[in-house]
């Protein structure tokens, strides 16, 4: 019983580790929120934005990240892919609306995101997050022609 108990509080945990990351980006990539949710060795990496390794160098990352994307709304419904959670990793579906500063492009994107946790002193944090990116295209044209432009 006790560890049903332990892995539903774990899961739970997860969660809301998962909703402080995607809090903490659309509040304008809250860099030093963002960071203290990775190890110290953790990595993040996106095909289209980069790979940092290390809390200092994710920190780094989401500090010039609103001017990347000047808004961001980051929906991970409960819907795992692949499997789901298991062993402390996950693979998730992301569904991000956002606007690329450049331009000031409004833009549809989508991935699933594929990350992997720690407990460290009893707390949850992500040691891995990977983006394998569905689609990205401007909300005028949509996704029907191409996924990715």
């Amino acid at each position: 019983m006790e560890r049903r108990v332990q892995a539903l509080e774990d899961a739970e945990a997860i969660r809301n580790l998962k909703a402080r990351y995607a809090a903490l980006c659309d509040n304008q990539y809250d860099a030093d929120g963002i960071a203290m949710l990775f190890t110290e060795d953790a990595l993040w990496e996106s095909p289209a934005l980069g790979r940092f390794e290390g809390r200092e160098a994710i920190r780094g990352f989401f500090r010039g990240a609103s001017g990347i994307f000047s808004f961001a709304i980051h929906l991970q419904p409960e819907w795992p892919h692949r499997g789901g959670r298991r062993y402390g990793a996950s693979a998730v579906y992301l569904f991000m609306p956002c606007t690329v500063a450049a331009g000031n492009q409004a833009m549809w994107r989508a991935g699933i995101d594929h990350e992997t946790y720690a407990r460290v002193d009893g707390t949850w944090m992500f040691r891995h997050k990977r983006s394998e990116p569905l689609m990205s295209v401007p909300f005028e044209t949509g996704w029907a022609r191409t996924r990715f432009a």
